[in-house]
């Protein structure tokens, strides 16, 4: 029976093979075909269409969803596929983005005729430089490595790695030279927690219109409990005759007026109440305010507009059933 030892061994051997791998890699990234290959895809008007059989196709598969989640227009398609109706999504537009560590890939090869014949540019991403794909590419994008993890020298380990890293080197380096913002990433990652990251706003999150907790700043204590057990979030907005805000009085500020003994019934909410109270508008990010009640280690928010007139209130809680959190 093999001990620990041995296993960890080995695992950390693959690493030292993939990591030298890279490091290999770093000559075939800094080089002209690199530049020339962002640039093609860069002027491209069309899609980028990635196509790789096998464990080439699985990784093609990853570098079309990063290039299209990055602003670059692409999907895979499986050359067994394609050479049986699946070539019709080719337009005259596209470039062709070729995976095959061989680079003698039989249904990649079997697609060029049709392909050469459409005038539609190749770029082949192969270990072998010679191979009949890298020749018959426009640009060829080398991916050698020294040797794959596998002790066999079989199983795909080290190149489908590079592969791996080459692709997302030419979706950052293209989604860099096109100015791609936080908020054009957003768009194309509606859904998931990152979506509602990326895309809530407090406008999305915060109680507005009756469900928000308000009150005048000259009433009782005990006027002001029942507005903010009405209302449910644990907190209420104190305002000024001009209906401004004044001020905050949370479940927080209740425990401390009952421990200095301050009479419920007779004291003006003024007088207790939090003043100078940290806000937020409603255009923000609902992620940005949930960083600011981390930051100062409150519960909720009072989200005001231009004139200091409270237009909504929002909660920990909130940030939870939204997704935020």
């Amino acid at each position: 029976m093999v001990d620990q030892s041995q296993l960890r061994q080995w695992g950390c051997k693959v690493i030292d093979i993939e990591k030298s791998a890279l490091d290999n890699l770093y000559q075939y990234v800094d080089s002209v075909e690199f530049a020339q290959a962002c640039e093609l895809i860069l002027n491209c008007s069309g899609k980028v269409i990635v196509m790789g059989m096998g464990k080439s196709g699985h990784i093609g598969n990853k570098i079309s969803a990063t290039l299209a989640s990055t602003g670059t227009p692409a999907f895979f398609v499986h050359p067994g596929e394609a050479s049986h109706g699946d070539l019709g999504v080719l337009s005259d537009n596209d470039i062709i983005l070729a995976i095959s560590n061989s680079g003698e890939s039989s249904e990649i090869l079997a697609l060029m005729p049709v392909i050469q014949r459409k005038a539609i540019p190749v770029i082949a991403m192969t270990g072998k430089p010679e191979s009949t794909m890298a020749r018959l590419a426009k640009i060829h994008l080398c991916i050698e490595v020294p040797e794959e993890a596998c002790p066999l020298g079989l199983a795909p380990t080290s190149s489908t790695t590079a592969t791996l890293v080459m692709g997302d080197a030419m979706a950052i380096a293209l989604l860099q030279a096109k100015g791609f913002t936080r908020d054009d990433f957003a768009m194309s990652h509606p859904g998931g927690a990152l979506g509602r990251k990326l895309l809530l706003k407090v406008s999305n999150v915060m109680h507005c219109g009756d469900d928000l907790p308000l009150v005048k700043h000259d009433i009782c204590i005990t006027d002001a409990l029942y507005e903010i057990s009405k209302k449910g979030l644990g907190m209420t907005a104190v305002i000024d005759e001009q209906n401004k805000l004044v001020g905050i009085f949370t479940d927080g500020d209740l425990r401390r007026v009952i421990d200095a003994q301050v009479n419920l019934r007779t004291t003006p909410i003024a007088d207790v109440m939090t003043r100078n109270c940290v806000t937020i508008t409603e255009n923000v990010l609902a992620a940005q305010a949930l960083q600011v009640m981390d930051s100062r280690n409150i519960n909720g928010l009072i989200v005001i507009d231009k004139e200091n007139h409270p237009v909504g209130a929002l909660n920990m809680l909130d940030m939870v059933k939204a997704g935020v959190i």
